[in-house]
């Protein structure tokens, strides 16, 4: 299993978080050709994306083939304050899963 990361930044400003997520993922569709073998490449993508601060969901996403490689996530939310965590935390449609932890500027 390959390492997949979760880059991202949240800033808080008038009671009101601004998330921005990265993350990184090959997204394959299921429907593209290997150049080489001519064989489709097995569908590899982020099925669900869970954010989570000061003890609540905050945002989940639900994703499918369509979604292109790496990710990209932003978000506005109430509820958490600077130095805050926002626990980030994704799965994908082989059992494959990442977290990680933003803290609120």
């Amino acid at each position: 299993m390959k390492k997949r990361g979760i880059r991202g930044k949240a800033k808080e400003k008038n009671g009101i978080v601004i998330a921005k997520i990265l993350m990184s993922h090959p997204m394959e569709p299921g429907t593209r050709k290997d150049k080489k073998t001519g064989k489709l490449v097995p569908a590899h993508f982020v099925e669900e994306v869970t954010c989570k601060a000061a003890g609540k969901t905050v945002y989940t996403a639900y994703f499918g083939a369509a979604i292109s490689k790496n990710p990209f996530l932003s978000f506005k939310f109430r509820g958490a304050v600077k130095g805050d965590e926002i626990a980030v935390v994704w799965s994908d449609n082989k059992g494959e899963s990442g977290k990680s932890e933003i803290v609120i500027k």
